[in-house]
């Protein structure tokens, strides 16, 4: 078996709730599907809000479907010091104490009390694939990114299992541009 996954750049987005969404986009707002993403039942939607935080606005942030139990932002560190945010690297959901912005929608506002995160990266899988690289959900592993001009070794890669899932690596664009990805880029595990 090919032990090679597909790596994708995570640009900034965020998710919210249903009642954020309400506040932001109207009583009636439902999320639009504009793109499905590589992960099942994922969608980028038509949908976009303002992100401000103490020290600037990142303006017409997509939110990502369908929505979720807790409204959270996930950015770069770069888009981190422009908000003026403290860089939490965290998985995604885990916002308990990160720091706080507010978003800006078309019918309103909504001041977070938690929820900036810059997403620690990741591969999604199945169990199977699991399987199939000898790792499990949890392990922490490095993986080499191929790329004609940067390759590059990434530390610090949580695993993450579930049938939901779809095999791909998540990087944020931070981590993307520093391996010169563009077009199609695929990674493998590797034993350090």
């Amino acid at each position: 078996m090919d032990k090679k996954f597909i790596v994708e750049t995570s640009a900034r987005h965020l998710h919210v709730t249903k009642e954020d969404l309400k506040i932001l986009f109207g009583e009636d707002a439902e999320l639009t599907n504009k793109k499905d993403l590589s992960q099942p039942g994922q969608f980028a939607c038509a949908e976009r809000v303002d992100v401000v935080g103490p020290k600037g606005t990142i303006k017409n942030v997509t939110i990502l479907g369908p929505e979720r139990p807790s409204t959270q932002v996930e950015v770069s560190a770069t888009d981190a010091r422009c908000l003026g945010v403290c860089c939490e690297i965290r998985e995604s959901g885990d916002i308990c104490g990160t720091p706080t912005c507010k978003l800006v929608g078309p019918a309103g506002e909504v001041e977070l009390k938690e929820g900036v995160i810059v997403a620690k990266r990741h591969i999604h899988m199945t169990s199977e694939d699991a399987k199939n690289l000898s790792v499990s959900d949890k392990e922490i592993v490095w993986v080499k990114i191929d790329t004609p001009k940067r390759r590059t070794i990434y530390g610090d890669v949580v695993v993450r299992v579930s049938e939901s899932f779809a095999l791909a690596m998540h990087i944020d664009t931070d981590e993307s541009n520093a391996a010169g990805c563009a077009g199609e880029v695929y990674g493998e595990i590797v034993k350090i």
